[in-house]
């Protein structure tokens, strides 16, 4: 007999690390948005922040300490100019770095984008018992990031294992 699983809506936040965009042109932050919505989970809260690594820590600290917020993504700050800072700012806060995410979506994007792949930092890892998954700021790395790794993951269905069921022992 199978066992059957109910979907888990989580509390998704998600902060857009940007020097240039606002929420009229914040496509990315947008489009995860609607992804995580379309799916069945709740936004926690949205936001949008220069490429300062203060200014990211301060919102992303606030939302792991927040006992609602289940997940946070970022968007933005993820490639190698003097700007890019999101792994700097996001990598001391990590109790644990999650190696597979970053090396998975990478050998994904070189199925789109070649070689260019190399360029991306993107970072996932759990703080004070919230998944944080920092995302390269293009819409297509977004989509690709969401529809191929982290909704699966975020669904307590997916099989043979899942990050929602390991939830309740992230803090152990």
């Amino acid at each position: 007999m199978t066992e059957t699983r109910e979907f888990i809506p989580l509390n998704i936040a998600v902060l857009t690390v940007s020097d240039s965009r606002d929420e009229s042109n914040d496509k990315s932050g947008a489009l995860l948005v609607k992804h995580l919505s379309e799916t069945g989970h709740k936004l926690a809260e949205k936001s949008i922040v220069r490429d300062d690594k203060y200014q990211i820590r301060e919102v992303i600290s606030r939302w792991i300490a927040e006992e609602s917020v289940q997940v946070v993504l970022t968007t933005g700050g993820t490639g190698v100019t003097g700007r890019d800072g999101t792994p700097e700012a996001v990598a001391p806060l990590l109790d644990k770095i999650i190696d597979g995410f970053g090396e998975t979506f990478r050998s994904l994007s070189y199925q789109t984008i070649g070689t260019s792949t190399l360029q991306s930092r993107a970072l996932a890892g759990v703080a004070n018992g919230t998944y944080v998954f920092c995302l390269p700021g293009s819409s297509g790395a977004c989509k690709d990031a969401w529809t191929k790794l982290i909704s699966a993951q975020l669904d307590y269905r997916t099989r043979p294992c899942n990050l929602v069921e390991l939830m309740p022992r992230l803090r152990e």
